[in-house]
């Protein structure tokens, strides 16, 4: 399925879980998941790059996942 969101004016904000030393950089639309159902996601150190969109529910899942420890660390 596809998906087409206008991120052209969207507002970007950094997660509070980005480290400040170029590390793991994520940043995302808090305006757009309420009007297009999905969340959007970004490489704050390449905002030129494409922006990857989920399903709310599958971003729900994955976060659910992640703070339950079902990954390993890297």
């Amino acid at each position: 399925m596809r998906i087409a969101v206008d991120l052209s004016r969207a507002e970007w904000i950094k997660s509070s879980y980005s480290d400040g030393n170029g590390g793991e950089c994520v940043e995302f639309t808090p305006g757009i998941a309420p009007t297009a159902g999905v969340v959007t996601v970004r490489d704050s150190k390449h905002p030129a790059d494409p922006a990857l969109l989920f399903p709310m529910e599958a971003w729900t899942s994955f976060t659910t996942a992640v703070r339950g420890g079902e990954f390993p660390a890297l």
